[in-house]
């Protein structure tokens, strides 16, 4: 089998240097070339024709996201960004995952080479996923592309909650999901996989984005409705609660779950013993498999129950072990899921469309 071939972009040279050594220990993948900057990595790219592009967001000469975007337009290629661990860091490449990037990895603010070291496996991981992603069309990337219409539905009970678990090309899954919802929507839990620090930077830009009011959950908060609690990144799993009539955030700081924190199963297995048959449980784009078991415990509790459908994933890693599990009662893409969501919740208990 041929190796993935890497080009990496970077103005470090301890950092090209260190992402070579993880890269070519790696039996399935090799780094092509290496650039300084994005001017002498679009040369490299005619002349290598790389598989995975790893590209640093603060450059000299000419700025990440301004290449990557050019570069998604001109000639689309699966890229992982590499950013630093600051707000602003954080901000940019949020905007990078907008243009088409597929994922991204973060440098450890304090020793580089020892950090770097200890996320060689991630690194590996996110390479391989971002080698075999479905490239998101570069319209519905662009930061000017209208909102989608928003969606109204009469809805019920304040018992009812969504509880929604992604990974890699959630970011912008979540959004198409969230944009469409009324401001009257049942409350709604997410976990997507994320570093501490970029959570907050998410919770605010989605905020803007949407009817409904998103931010970052926060331990003991009652959950209520038009509501998203997104669980912080990288340090606390995100649970479903009750304090006598009401839902409440549980934020927990148990060991790594499917290798995350916050973990998928986490959420999903606490909404299932909590709300039952009240909750929708979503599962979107993702490598790995954190939320299948979760979200067949949410069916078996009496939950309805979606996963996205393979060709509006990312990455369709989640999804398909969750359908494998037989977890799914339904398969949506993603331009649907806002719809079918409501359209279960204002039908809760009943069965139709089931795979």
């Amino acid at each position: 089998m041929s190796k993935i071939r890497v080009l990496c972009v970077d103005d470090s040279a301890l950092v090209r240097g260190l992402m070579t050594e993880i890269i070519n220990g790696q039996p399935d993948m090799e780094v092509v070339a290496t650039a300084p900057d994005p001017l002498v990595a679009r040369e490299l790219i005619k002349q290598h024709n790389p598989d995975v592009l790893t590209l640093d967001v603060e450059m000299p000469r000419m700025d990440g996201l301004d290449f990557l975007e050019r570069l998604m337009r001109l000639r689309p290629m699966p890229v992982l960004m590499v950013s630093s661990l600051t707000e602003r860091g954080s901000e940019i490449t949020l905007r990078a995952l907008e243009l088409g990037a597929v994922d991204f990895i973060t440098k450890p603010r304090l020793g580089i080479r020892d950090g770097l070291m200890e996320y060689s496996e991630l690194i590996a991981d996110k390479i391989r996923a971002t080698s075999r992603a479905r490239l998101r069309p570069q319209t519905a990337a662009s930061a000017s592309t209208p909102a989608p219409a928003r969606l109204t539905r009469p809805l019920a009970s304040t018992e009812k909650i969504v509880v929604i678990g992604a990974s890699t090309g959630g970011t912008e899954a979540i959004k198409d999901v969230l944009q469409p919802l009324p401001p009257d929507s049942p409350a709604i839990l997410i976990t997507q996989h994320m570093p501490a620090g970029f959570t907050r930077s998410f919770a605010q830009r989605l905020d803007s984005l949407c009817a409904v009011t998103v931010s970052e959950a926060v331990h003991g908060e009652r959950v209520l409705p038009g509501h998203v609690y997104l669980a912080p990144g990288g340090e606390m799993h995100l649970k479903l609660a009750r304090s006598g009539a009401n839902y409440v955030i549980e934020l927990e700081a148990g060991p790594p779950v499917n290798r995350h924190r916050p973990s998928v199963d986490v959420l999903f297995e606490s909404a299932a013993a909590t709300a039952g048959k009240n909750a929708i449980g979503v599962i979107l784009t993702g490598m790995g498999k954190d939320g299948a078991n979760g979200l067949l415990s949410l069916k078996r509790a009496g939950a309805q129950t979606l996963a996205q459908d393979e060709a509006s994933c990312v990455v369709f890693g989640m999804p398909r072990e969750a359908i494998a599990l037989g977890a799914a009662d339904e398969v949506v893409p993603l331009g649907n899921m806002s719809e079918r969501i409501l359209a279960r919740l204002s039908n809760l208990g009943e069965r139709a469309h089931r795979v």
